[in-house]
């Protein structure tokens, strides 16, 4: 005769292992809460057309003699002047180097006010458009602002405008930009030009003794090498902005303005300069990758400068980028 309390605890047991078998599936994997399949079209947005700014915030300093780089104008070869290196600004733009391109030369410069700090490529070099190809010392006072690499590309263009303010001082002011954001590599002076060593005769026809070369000057007014730096941007107040060297700045640049230009939010563009790629969503919610010409962007749009007409239903987020492949013997 079966016992009524064990009839009840199997019965239990029976529902327990049921309701346990009911909780998975092989055929149904579970899902986690939350998360939709990867390549779901969450939200979709329509490109729309604004004005546009470039705008940054760079945190920098007071600096003395701060050292900036002056570019390539064009592809070519350059040659340098010779010249005996500078112990004093320079009361003029001072023609440093030529870039010759199929026969023509084209002058490159430092500014007025400014010693040349070193050469940055070796004579009849190369170059390639926008290469830093000299470094030169502002003399006096300047303003200096690291820059990150999230950052370089917003600022590759050259600064349209910046304006600083001097923390607990004076601003906000107009601050020149000069030269180049790049990274500066170590630059060497150049010897001075050996004078002439051809003898020549004096007044009684005798000949003269040649003159020596002169020995590169090593005092303490010599201009000393460009050391390496980071990306930087380096600008020079007006003349009635009082300064203090170290003291913190925060600068506004701007380096592009656009007009009427269609937009997209940064989310929905895999990519944030020059070649990007939008995913296009149909009416059955299908994808389709399309490559997208960039512009401008403020950090939450970015211009589309080819590649939409405006139409177009877009996917947020955009398609991913693919991973490189590991190559063999190094680790995925």
């Amino acid at each position: 005769m079966r016992r009524p309390g064990l009839a009840r605890a199997g019965a239990v047991t029976a529902a327990g292992v049921m309701l346990i078998s009911g909780c998975t599936s092989e055929a149904e994997p579970a899902q986690t809460p939350g998360l939709e399949q990867r390549g779901t079209v969450l939200t979709t947005v329509k490109p729309e057309r604004q004005d546009l700014t470039n705008q940054i915030s760079l945190a920098g300093k007071v600096a003395v003699n701060p050292v900036f780089g002056v570019v390539a104008p064009t592809d070519g070869e350059i040659r340098y002047v010779q010249r005996t290196p500078a112990t004093k600004p320079a009361t003029r733009a001072l023609w440093v180097a030529t870039i010759w391109k199929q026969g023509h030369p084209h002058e490159v410069t430092i500014p007025k006010g400014s010693i040349m700090a070193g050469r940055l490529m070796d004579d009849r070099s190369a170059v390639t458009e926008g290469m830093p190809i000299i470094s030169a010392r502002h003399a006096g006072y300047g303003i200096v602002a690291d820059i990150d690499s999230n950052q370089a590309y917003r600022i590759s263009g050259a600064a349209k405008s910046v304006t600083g303010q001097i923390k607990n001082g004076p601003g906000p002011f107009k601050c020149k930009a000069k030269g180049t954001i790049a990274a500066l590599p170590a630059g060497t002076i150049p010897e001075p030009p050996a004078p002439s060593v051809t003898p020549t005769t004096g007044a009684s026809g005798a000949p003269v003794a040649p003159v020596q070369p002169v020995e590169p000057t090593t005092g303490p007014e010599a201009p000393a090498g460009s050391d390496a730096t980071g990306l930087q941007l380096v600008c020079t107040p007006p003349a009635d902005v009082k300064l203090i060297n170290g003291a913190e700045v925060t600068l506004d640049v701007v380096t592009g303005k656009a007009k009427d230009v269609l937009v997209l939010p940064v989310e929905a563009v895999a990519g944030t300069q020059g070649k990007g790629k939008v995913d296009l969503v149909d009416e059955n919610r299908n994808r389709t990758t399309v490559d997208v010409t960039l512009g401008l962007t403020d950090g939450k749009v970015i211009e589309i400068k080819k590649g939409l007409t405006g139409d177009e239903t877009v996917a947020v987020p955009g398609p991913n980028l693919p991973t490189a492949e590991a190559q063999p013997g190094q680790p995925g």
